[in-house]
């Protein structure tokens, strides 16, 4: 039985093989592609208008704040005490006695050193033994000028013994005098060996301990310690020229030209305080300006109750520059910067956004004032800023802007 054998075929007749069978799927080829694109095209209509609306950018929007602002200048300086007093010996003598604690509240005549008062006590009993004595030789002088009237009277004594007798007791009497002062100082010298606290305040540390000779009076008198005012504390700080004028023009048209006269409200904090906690007033400007620094000084005084405040801290003060006024108010955050140019977005009826420039006031705690550009009825965005562009619709959701409070 012979194999049979099957011809080759050659390419020309595979080719047109491969054209009739396309031939022949060709038209249901076409009808299915036909149908997918209008099941796709069907799928597409409907849900265009959510595909287009996904689009419009989502944007938070408010109303402007209206509220009454002050604006301040702040400026940085030092805390002062009001009186400063070196406690130091009036008399010489040892230190017997330490009242105090160091750092301690003192109260005006409360007793802080005592020297030793022997000494002084023996002074004062002879001084006031001089001056009894003193006035014993008054009154027998006074006795001898009485009888020299009435035996001059009866010329039984010359006029120059009469005038002798009557100068002896004007003598009498100087020397009482001077024995009554004698007392005095000597008392005064006893009440010097208790030093006494000359004013309210803080005190400090005791330089000299007790037991210690201490000198009295004069330049060279031992400096004992020293005590500050806590309550209330003056703040210096250096303000430009152009401020002070604002303020003396400000005190001219409340009618006065004292700036301690108008109360200009001052607020203070201090190093590691945020916001301005501590209220005063500022009651002094230097009628005098540095001609080194082109700086005028200004002083605010401020209550002190707690004794946080010390002399010599470190403290930011700021002061009302201007009276209160109704202000325009957006945050921080809706407010763009264009180069130089400050702007905001700012959404129509359209819901389309809109480009405004406008021109900033006072940073009133997390927010600005805008003295132009915005009218208080339109609606600015506040959140979504970096998806805008003028002319572009959004999808706006309407919020509303809490009070802004100023930093305390």
């Amino acid at each position: 039985m012979s194999k049979q054998t099957r011809k080759p075929v050659k390419p020309i007749q595979r080719l047109n093989q491969s054209r009739g069978l396309l031939q022949f799927m060709q038209p249901s080829l076409l009808a299915f592609v036909t149908l997918m694109a209008m099941s796709g095209c069907a799928n597409k209509t409907d849900s265009d208008v959510k595909a287009v609306q996904a689009k419009l950018p989502g944007v938070k929007i408010a109303q402007a704040l209206i509220q009454e602002v002050t604006e301040w200048d702040e400026y940085t300086g030092r805390i002062e005490a009001i009186s400063s007093v070196d406690v130091r010996a009036r008399v010489g003598g040892y230190l017997e006695k330490v009242n105090f604690k160091a750092g301690a509240m003192v109260k005006k005549d409360d007793l802080l050193f005592l020297i030793d008062p022997k000494p002084f006590k023996a002074q004062l009993n002879f001084a006031e033994a001089e001056l009894e004595r003193a006035n014993v030789k008054r009154e027998l002088a006074k006795n001898d000028l009485e009888r020299a009237e009435g035996l001059f009277r009866g010329k039984a004594i010359s006029a120059e013994e009469y005038d002798a007798r009557s100068k002896g007791l004007r003598e009498a009497a100087a020397a009482a005098q001077s024995g009554e002062a004698n007392v005095a100082t000597a008392r005064l010298n006893l009440d010097f060996t208790k030093i006494r606290a000359p004013i309210a305040g803080r005190i400090g540390r005791e330089l000299i301990t007790a037991g210690n000779l201490v000198s009295g009076g004069g330049a060279d008198a031992t400096r004992l310690t020293f005590i500050v005012s806590a309550d209330p504390v003056y703040v210096y700080v250096d303000a430009d020229e152009r401020s002070v004028l604002k303020y003396r023009r400000q005190s001219q048209q409340d009618g006065s030209d004292n700036i301690g006269a108008k109360k200009t409200p001052a607020q203070l904090a201090l190093t590691d305080e945020t916001g301005f906690p501590h209220t005063g007033t500022l009651d002094y400007i230097s009628p005098r300006e540095d001609a080194a620094t082109g700086t005028v000084s200004l002083r605010g005084v401020f209550a002190n109750p707690d004794g946080l405040l010390s002399p010599g801290f470190f403290a930011r003060m700021r002061v009302g520059g201007i009276a209160p006024y109704p202000g325009i108010l957006l945050p921080d955050q809706a407010i763009a910067t264009d180069q130089s140019q400050r702007f905001v977005w700012v959404v129509n009826k359209d819901n389309q956004v809109e480009y405004r420039k406008v021109v900033l006031g006072a940073h009133i705690g997390q927010s600005r004032v805008i003295t132009e550009g915005v009218k208080p009825e339109e609606w600015v965005v506040i959140e979504g800023l970096q998806k805008l562009k003028p002319g572009i619709k959004v999808e706006p959701t309407r919020i509303s802007l809490t009070e802004t409070h100023e930093e305390k």
